[in-house]
């Protein structure tokens, strides 16, 4: 007789999403991947697989129903994760966004800022899964803007004038380290795979006021001591071949699945985010807009594609 572990992990792990409130999301996550909203509610997040104190990412059905990432993460990090390294949660946080309005120019702080401000780092990296004509995406400084110009560009309200804009398009792709200024524009549905931290500090909100008409808090002093002031102009992510990023923190591929094929290596896990079509692992089908974790210790590791242009990304980290 199998142990429950093992019993356990004859599928895959799907986790129950989070949906979040925000001023500028909307019901897109609703009408593009047929999420059960909250009824009226604006929603500019779902998060899909968290591990943190104030959120936690809970199992869908099979032999591990309701049981916490985080409990996983404790108890069971060899069967689930692999030779991973060791940090006090599961270091990812996977999320789902719908900007109906424009968010806030904001910057993330590089490890060694985010420690003496009593903060965490976060790099992330965004796929656009649905952009409208128009919309845009806010990252980087123009070439030639030195800090001198960037803090006048606060007291002025003209920062939007020194930042790098970028039309969005849907299929592409951006990565952002810690210290790059950024704001998603109005009009995209973003795929964010990101540090597991929720340190964002706010230099513009575009004069938005809260619910009860104050201005939103900013963050201009530690946003000063945060931001990559040679950070110039970047570009989209390149779409030629499979790898998206390749980075400590996380690798990121995009396939195009048309076979079946292995998602990784046994005793390596991986995270599977489907942008398009519908594909199976291991009996557990998920189409456009869902997500699955694909278990270290899981002997069934193909992924099956059940309709056509079925699209996905991988996402992994290296041992």
């Amino acid at each position: 007789m199998r142990k429950a572990v093992d019993s356990a992990l004859l599928q895959p792990l799907i986790f129950e999403p989070l949906f979040m409130e925000r001023i500028w999301g909307g019901r897109r996550l609703e009408a593009l991947f047929g999420k059960r909203l909250p009824t009226g509610a604006r929603i500019g997040e779902s998060w899909e697989i968290v591990d943190r104190p104030e959120a936690q990412s809970t199992v869908r059905g099979g032999p591990w129903g309701g049981r916490t990432l985080h409990d996983l993460w404790l108890h069971h990090r060899r069967e689930v994760f692999g030779e991973i390294a060791d940090s006090p949660r599961f270091p990812l946080l996977v999320k789902l966004l719908d900007a109906q309005e424009t968010l806030s120019l904001q910057v993330h702080p590089p490890s060694e800022v985010a420690a003496d401000l009593g903060g965490e780092s976060k790099t992330e990296f965004w796929y656009i899964a649905d952009a409208k004509p128009g919309a845009d995406l806010y990252v980087g400084l123009k070439k030639g803007t030195s800090r001198a110009h960037f803090e006048a560009a606060i007291t002025s309200g003209a920062l939007e004038e020194i930042i790098h804009r970028i039309p969005a398009r849907t299929d592409s792709a951006m990565f952002l380290p810690a210290g790059r200024v950024h704001a998603i524009g109005a009009g995209n549905v973003i795929v964010e795979i990101q540090q597991n931290s929720d340190t964002t500090y706010r230099l513009f909100d575009w004069n938005r006021t809260a619910e009860d008409g104050t201005p939103r808090t900013l963050h201009i002093e530690e946003s000063l001591r945060s931001v990559d002031f040679q950070d110039y102009e970047p570009e989209l992510l390149s779409t030629e071949g499979e790898t998206l990023v390749k980075h400590p923190l996380f690798n990121i591929e995009k396939w195009d699945l048309t076979t079946p094929r292995a998602v990784s290596e046994r005793g390596t896990f991986a995270i599977v985010a489907c942008l398009a079509g519908e594909l199976r692992s291991a009996e557990m089908e998920i189409k456009a807009g869902e997500f699955l974790m694909i278990p270290a210790s899981l002997d069934d590791r193909l992924l099956k594609p059940v309709l056509p242009n079925t699209a996905l990304l991988r996402v992994t980290i290296e041992n």
